[in-house]
C-alpha cells in the first residue's frame, strides 16, 4: 500500500493527513492555543493509532516546506525527519500555498494568502477546475498586490488562509470575487496529494534534505542588516 503520512505546522493550526492512494485513512487539523512543539508530536501520534498503521509502514512522508512561521516550518521538519530517517523513508516538501490552495476544495481562481505581517502577505495564484494549476509562483508582498490581481477579469476568485481577510479588506469587491470559505482548508491533505502526484514523477528526496523555504529573510537579520 503506498501510503502518504503529510504533515503541516506552518501557521497556528497544525494538521496532519494519512493517504493511501486517493482514499483519506485519517485526517485532523488542531489548533489549540499551544506551540507546535508541544502539539505536533500527540497529533501525529494519534494518525498512527488510530489508523493502526506503523511509521515503517508510510511509503512517503510530505511536509510544508513554506512560506509560513519560520519556527513552525522548523519543528514540522525535524518531526517528519524523525519519522522517515530511521527507515530510510524518502520525503517530500511542498509549497504551503499550493497545499492551501488545493486543500481548500474550490473552482476557481484560489489566491492562498498566509499573514506575513506589516500589512504583508505570502501569496500565489492557483486554477482548480478540472486540474491544479499554478498561475503565479510563491511571492511575500503588500496585501494590495493579491488583491489587485483579483481584481483581473474573470472566472471566480476566492481568498484563502489566515491571511485571507488582509487580503479581502485591502479590496473593493467585485463581480468576480466571492467570500472566504467557512471550513478551513486542510493543508495536511493538499499537501498529500500534491506529494502523491510528485511521487509518480520520481521527485521523492532523503530526509535529509528538507530545507525550509522561508520566501523572506528572519527579522533578526533584517534587524541587523538595517543598523
Amino acid at each position: 500500500m503506498n501510503t502518504i503520512f503529510a504533515l503541516d505546522s506552518s501557521g497556528k493550526t497544525a494538521s496532519v493527513c494519512l493517504l493511501a492512494g486517493e482514499r483519506v485513512l485519517y485526517q485532523e487539523l488542531l489548533n489549540a492555543g499551544l506551540t507546535h512543539s508541544e502539539t505536533l508530536l500527540p497529533l501525529a501520534q494519534r494518525a498512527f493509532e488510530r489508523t493502526g498503521l506503523a511509521p515503517e509502514r508510510v511509503g512517503l512522508y510530505a511536509v510544508t516546506g513554506g512560506p509560513g512561521s519560520f519556527t513552525g516550518l522548523r519543528i514540522g521538519m525535524a518531526l517528519v525527519k524523525g519519522l522517515a530517517l530511521p527507515h530510510a523513508t524518502p520525503a517530500l516538501q511542498v509549497s504551503t500555498l499550493a497545499a492551501l490552495a488545493l486543500g481548500s476544495e474550490l473552482q476557481g481562481t484560489v489566491i492562498p494568502a498566509l499573514d506575513a505581517r506589516r500589512g504583508e502577505v505570502y501569496w500565489a495564484a492557483f486554477g482548480q477546475g478540472a486540474e491544479f494549476s499554478r498561475l503565479l509562483p510563491d511571492t511575500a508582498g503588500p496585501a494590495a498586490d493579491a488583491a489587485a490581481f483579483a481584481a483581473k477579469p474573470g472566472g471566480p476568485v476566492f481568498f484563502v488562509g489566515d491571511g485571507a481577510e488582509i487580503c479581502y479588506n485591502a479590496f473593493s469587491y467585485g463581480p468576480n470575487v466571492r467570500p472566504a470559505p467557512d471550513n478551513q482548508p486542510n493543508i495536511a491533505l493538499g499537501a498529500a496529494q500534491i506529494a502523491r502526484c510528485q511521487w509518480r514523477g520520481g521527485k521523492p528526496l532523503p530526509a535529509a534534505a528538507l530545507r525550509p523555504e522561508y520566501q523572506r529573510i528572519p527579522q533578526a537579520e533584517r534587524e541587523r542588516n538595517q543598523r
